[in-house]
């Protein structure tokens, strides 16, 4: 027979078939483990540039090792299964109907046998391996647990085993269980399939190996079972299931005891699983199981339910007495509640000449500047370009100046690379020259100038103020809360500058370039480098670009927050990070937390709900995540470099267990806070979310009565916001205030309590002011014994004291202040309600909000116009503070407010700034109102007499006033509308908007 020609062409090879498919898998295998390989790396050279080396390498190495554990135990559990099914299956099935069908499912599998027995193995071991790396932290917690030195009040255990070694044993036992279930059902359908178990008309057939098989399977899980009900026995400590936390008088008396039995029970129905392997009769094992279920679902479900039912809710108040207080003392401890001072403060709301006197300190220091509503005021006068930007909330810290504490409102000039131009918007621009802002710009928080603008203390490029220059600090911001995803910079010596550094300065200098001389990034200078970060950042330019050179080093993950958290992933960190100029650097200042949900009797929180408020809802401050916790401290302090990202961590609270315990798995990373320096110490702040999650805490649980609080009697609620038009919650302020029992003032965060709120059912009135102290000293490695103290001023319940939402109504309502903000609406402008504060001063509770106007130009900005008081039912409405205060008090308060020099004077300029307006016309424009205000309030005086020819002196007043007005208004270049009739009086309400 002769053979088909061949179809190749003569002298070449035939092509062997199938290779395309292999050398495509192999191709594509290799190009994801570069990629792989490419993350991977580029990790490596981010940790070992910031020196946290050790935390990449041990981190890994945790999830390395916990997978590897978990996916050689489901491995080796299924694979043995199958194995030990396979080998134990009989030679001759039990009828020739059923080998057949089972022949034709083996001749199926048979081919692919090996692949399925190995495969199926590592499938599942992957799938456990993946779960059981999730759980690193409880295993290294486990192995490196701290004792905290005090015992829960039912087991008496160290609260220790229930943060660090409950979690761990509890994850274990339901890994074992899930093994134990996998390779059960593994080895019984193996038995199936292979005939050792057969279902037949007389019932099921099972080979002795199969018995025996699942017998030890069984006794294995039930073993397990019976631990896990042991462990289920301490984690009622932890319940959340019933009115309060932690084990109630059910879980005493009925769950923990019948958990015990269950474990009992359970161990012996897994030695009745091994008897009945040895001797092969099932009817003991069957029996024991069925009265496991049943037990269990009497001892377990119903008893309790019995107990809770008719012995508990009858009689709860006393029955649950012991278990209250112990929610209450464990919850105080658990979110550092248990060390606040109270102490009862009966208000006064009789505003008397002369008040302020004992509080002068305070009254200087009240804070005018909204840092949610000058921020556009900054971008306007200190912006300079539009590829700079400020954040939309600015930072409120404190600086000594002239031997003087100064609150001040602070932000730094960040770059925006949104606001090059769309013919600038290439690559080069974006990674090569434009890298990084400029410098910090800072206002008095208790000052303004006469026409309302911030009084800078640091301000200009170059950057000239009280907190330094160009010479003294670092003004340059490569790290920030708005930085690029990323920026090449560096160069060799010699080369020319390529990174525009500020724009040119008021006094006329020109536009200047910079070469970053830092250690801010991994080097990109080597080719495999750079194709490594071109790929992580898919980007060919990066590889191919000239700006790019042998020094050249890449600068990302370059969040303050961000930064912090990926180097210390065992940490909860606070929202919001804040700047501050320490020791000649720029420094983001973020506070860090340790937390956990298993404290015992602690009642839990969602962190995302507890922290939640106006600066929340306004994307102004990031959000937690929603994770529940029932225990939190903040143990460490970190600040990040703003020019060269460096992050440092330090032990702020160096004897929480917890973070003991992270220090001997990281043993290098964290310092002591003895290194902190001084400088560092003064801009310390008590942190936010911290004081936002006891607050929310504290509206019941400063209530330690058991029976109080069971009635649920005096429970109060943290105010809604009344500047904003949804109902969400008034943030905490910092402020400097001398709290009643100080002798001085101290930097504090504060907010206020009103009764708790049921649905729209709120009474609004004052019952508790909170503060916590914020000033941690400024000696370097010294922590002020007062920092971080609590004081709770209580109210009585019979209180009349104005709530937020009161006072705001009041200033709202009054047909003064409607009138005037009236006239402040003239010429296009709007009217935006500062930050409402609550101040306890004179022996009462004293309100400020700053009025801002502002014009509906797309480069106006708000200037601060007026200062609203309230105490008691009184108000005062003003120009400056000082004249609020005196107007409020009886014609004087007894103290002089910061703004007491604005009389209408021009102010002198700033250092580095230039007036950038008409200021005499907007200092007669103000003028113009102060007189059409006064007409007002004596025509409405001589109205209320019947004196009618007063009346018509002081409408004449008003109108010449209004002209001034609006011929000041047409020296500033607005176009004034028709001047409404002044009869009408319309109580209008000022727009609102978001507090700090």
């Amino acid at each position: 027979m002769s053979r088909p020609a061949s179809s190749n062409p003569p002298g070449r090879s035939p092509l062997r078939r199938g290779a395309l498919t292999p050398t495509l898998i192999v191709v594509a295998v290799a190009v994801v483990g570069f990629i792989f390989f490419a993350n991977v790396w580029t990790d490596v050279l981010w940790y070992q540039q910031l020196g946290f080396f050790e935390v990449y390498v041990r981190e890994n190495l945790a999830r390395i090792i916990t997978f590897l554990v978990g996916f050689a135990m489901m491995f080796a559990a299924v694979f043995y299964a199958i194995r030990i099914a396979y080998h134990a299956r009989p030679v001759y099935a039990p009828d020739a109907e059923s080998r057949d069908n089972l022949n034709r499912y083996q001749a199926q599998l048979e081919p692919v046998r090996r692949v399925v027995m190995i495969g199926l193995p590592i499938l599942f071991g992957l799938f456990a391996g993946s779960a059981a790396a999730s759980q690193w932290q409880k295993v290294l917690l486990f192995f490196n647990q701290e004792p905290f030195g005090q015992t829960d009040p039912l087991f008496n255990m160290d609260i220790s085993f229930y943060l660090m070694s409950l979690p761990f044993l509890g994850f274990v036992t339901g890994f074992l269980i899930s093994i134990a279930v996998v390779a059960g059902i593994a080895g019984i359908l193996t038995h199936y399939l292979y005939g050792s178990i057969r279902l037949m008309e007389r019932g099921i057939f099972t080979s002795r190996a199969a018995q025996i098989h699942i017998a030890v399977t069984g006794a294995f899980f039930l073993l397990l079972l019976g631990v896990n009900f042991w462990l289920d026995r301490y984690t009622t400590v932890q319940s959340s299931s019933g009115r309060w936390a932690g084990a109630l008088y059910t879980d005493v008396n009925a769950v923990v005891p019948t958990k015990a039995i269950l474990a009992v029970a359970a161990g012996l129905v897994a030695i009745l699983f091994i008897v009945a392997a040895v001797i092969g009769r099932w009817r003991l094992p069957v029996i024991g199981t069925a009265m496991l279920v049943i037990t269990a679902i009497l001892a377990g479900g119903v008893y309790p339910w019995v107990i809770q039912q008719f012995q508990v809710r009858p009689s709860e108040n006393t029955l649950e007495r012991e278990f209250i207080d112990r929610n209450i003392d464990m919850t105080r401890a658990a979110y550092g509640l248990d060390k606040i001072a109270v102490s009862a403060y009966n208000a006064t709301t009789n505003a008397t000449s002369g008040a302020l006197a004992k509080d002068a300190q305070t009254a200087a220091n009240i804070r005018l500047l909204d840092p949610n509503l000058i921020s556009s005021a900054f971008s306007q006068l200190e912006q300079y370009r539009p590829y700079y930007q400020f954040p939309k909330t600015l930072n409120v810290d404190r600086y000594t100046i002239d031997g003087k504490v100064q609150d001040t409102v602070i932000a730094v000039r960040e770059l925006n690379p949104e606001g090059l131009s769309a013919t600038q918007q290439t690559w080069v621009n974006r990674h090569i020259v434009y890298t990084h802002g400029y410098g910090v710009v800072a206002a008095k928080g208790n000052k303004f100038t006469v026409d309302g603008k911030p009084e800078f203390l640091q301000s200009g490029i170059p950057s000239n103020g009280v907190l330094g220059n160009d010479t003294s600090y670092e003004p340059r911001i490569y790290f920030g809360e708005n930085s690029p995803e990323y920026s090449v910079v560096g160069a060799p010596d010699g080369a020319p500058h390529r990174e525009q550094d500020r724009p040119a300065g008021r006094e006329g200098s020109g536009e200047t370039q910079y070469t970053f001389t830092g250690n801010g990034g991994p080097n990109v200078g080597n080719w495999l480098n750079r194709i490594l970060y071109s790929i992580k950042f898919q980007s060919s330019d990066l590889l191919l670009s000239d700006g790019v050179n042998e020094e050249s080093q890449i600068l990302y993950d370059r969040n303050p927050r961000d930064r912090v958290e990926k180097l210390a992933p065992y940490l909860t960190v606070d929202g919001n990070a804040y700047p501050a100029v320490v020791d000649g650097r720029v420094k983001w200042i973020v506070d860090g937390y340790t937390t956990s949900q298993y404290f015992p009797y602690s009642q839990p929180q969602q962190l995302q709900n507890a922290t939640a408020d106006s600066q929340t809802s306004a994307g102004r401050t990031v959000a937690l995540p929603n994770s529940s916790v029932n225990y939190i401290r903040n143990s460490v302090k970190a600040t990040v470099d703003a020019y060269d990202g460096s992050v440092t961590l330090y032990a702020w609270d160096d004897k929480d267990p917890i973070l003991k315990a992270w220090q001997k798995v990281f043993p290098t990373v964290i310092k002591p806070y003895s290194e902190m320096s001084g400088d560092l110490m003064s801009h310390v702040r008590y942190p936010e979310d911290l004081f936002k999650v006891q607050r929310e805490l504290l509206g019941r649980y400063h209530v330690t009565d058991a029976d109080s609080f069971y009635q649920n009697n005096d429970a109060w609620s943290v105010p809604n916001d009344p500047t904003v038009s949804e109902a969400v919650k008034q943030p905490p302020f910092y402020m400097s205030l001398q709290m009643p029992d100080q002798d001085k003032p101290a930097f504090q965060l504060t907010s206020s309590f009103i009764p708790q709120t049921v649905g729209d059912n709120a009474r609004n009135i004052l019952y508790g002011f909170l503060a916590a102290d914020s000033d941690a000293g400024n000696q370097k490695g010294v922590k002020a014994d007062s920092y971080g103290q609590l004081r709770l001023l209580q109210l009585p319940t019979d209180t009349q004291v104005p709530g937020p939402g009161q006072a705001q109504n009041k200033f709202n309502s009054d047909p003064t202040v409607s009138q005037a903000l009236n006239l402040l609406r003239q010429g296009a402008s709007d009217v935006l309600n500062g930050n409402l504060l609550t101040l306890p001063v004179a022996g009462g509770l004293l309100y400020v909000q700053p009025v801002y106007l502002k014009s509906t130009g797309e480069t106006s900005y708000p200037t601060l116009q007026r200062v609203l008081v309230a105490f008691g039912d009184k108000i005062g409405f003003a120009p400056t503070l000082d004249a609020a205060l005196d107007q409020l008090f009886g014609g004087d308060s007894g103290a002089t407010a910061g703004d007491s020099a604005n009389t209408g004077q021009t102010p002198t300029t700033p250092p580095g700034t230039t007036p950038t307006g008409p200021t005499d016309a907007k200092a007669d424009l103000k003028a113009a109102l102060d007189e059409a205000n006064k007409a007002i309030q004596d025509g409405q005086a001589a109205l209320a007499k019947g004196d009618f020819a007063g009346y018509g002196e002081q409408q004449t007043k008003l109108s010449e006033a209004l002209k001034k007005a609006l011929e000041a208004e047409t020296r500033l270049g607005v176009t004034p509308e028709p001047t409404p009739t002044t009869t009408a009086t319309p109580s209008a309400t000022p727009s609102p908007s978001p507090s700090n």
